[in-house]
């Protein structure tokens, strides 16, 4: 019994280090790109073929969703960024609580230490890198973060965790590497390394940040300010003034990817018990408790 558990064992993590490796050698942008045009295309046959083997394999219903009807949507990527039933997700109204911007699971969540974050058991990385901005960085030194990870199967809109202005966004070039556990585990500051969209606010605690991450096949990210981004080779800063309330949408994946949201020391988080690797959570449920006492 003990030799065939180790074997499996072996066997498992051989195949996570052949998955891991393998990502260095796809290209990943061309294969992101024709995803995406694939994704976008409103051929009949080509978004029925898309959506129906989607759905089917990854168990998707659409009983929470506004409409109920594959044949409803215009694309897969229509299909993939549906939006919930105006009554699906109540978002928490604790005072200052803060909400999961995502359906999904934990990835990691905690306190920002030495100015880095948890990605994975043994694997931190910098804030700074990050936010492609070292004196961010330093801004959220021994504050708190969580990152939620979404599946394929899961609600991909990203929503407001706390109230707050929006003041600038921050495209940041990078590769595609998959989010799931495996990856994470297994490639060194990987929310650092992929290409994201840093969303910096001002609160009533001083500035916070919501980061979207791109993944593996991820066709695109898109916000309320920005409208989808356009991919470039540099670093693309734009400014804004929007005001959000918490629960309010902020953006959307084309295909799953990774939330995180980025809070400083002076909003003094407490976590809520339970709360831990892996939990499965929806959009608008109570994550934390923001202590204005120590607000800026």
């Amino acid at each position: 019994m003990k030799n065939s558990l180790k074997n499996q064992l072996k066997a498992t993590l051989s195949t996570d280090k052949l998955f891991t490796a393998a990502q260095h050698l796809i290209p990943q942008q061309r294969l992101s790109k024709t995803a995406g045009r694939f994704a976008a295309s409103r051929h009949p046959l080509v978004k029925k073929a898309f959506m129906h083997t989607f759905a089917k394999a990854y168990g998707v219903t659409l009983d929470e969703y506004e409409r109920k009807s594959l044949n409803a949507y215009e694309s897969f990527n229509d299909f993939f960024t549906r939006e919930l039933a105006s009554d699906a997700r109540p978002i928490d109204d604790s005072a200052n609580g803060i909400v999961s911007p995502a359906d999904g699971v934990i990835s990691q969540l905690g306190h920002i230490e030495q100015g880095k974050l948890l990605q994975a058991k043994g694997r931190h990385y910098a804030v700074g890198q990050l936010l492609a901005d070292s004196e961010d960085g330093k801004y959220f030194k021994d504050g708190s973060f969580a990152t939620v990870y979404l599946a394929p199967s899961n609600y991909h809109r990203v929503h407001m965790p706390f109230d707050g202005k929006l003041v600038q966004t921050r495209y940041v070039p990078g590769s595609l590497f998959s989010v799931n556990n495996v990856t994470a585990a297994g490639v060194p500051d990987l929310f650092a390394r992929n290409e994201r969209l840093v969303c910096l606010f001002e609160t009533e605690f001083g500035m916070a940040s919501v980061v979207m991450v791109g993944a593996m096949i991820v066709a695109g990210i898109e916000t309320v300010a920005t409208g989808k981004i356009e991919r470039s080779e540099t670093i693309q800063r734009q400014n804004h003034d929007m005001a959000l309330n918490k629960g309010d949408e902020l953006g959307r994946f084309y295909l799953g990817s990774t939330a995180i949201v980025l809070l400083p020391k002076a909003a003094g988080v407490v976590w809520q018990e339970g709360l831990e690797h892996n939990l499965a959570v929806q959009m608008g449920q109570l994550l934390g408790i923001a202590n204005t006492t120590q607000s800026v």
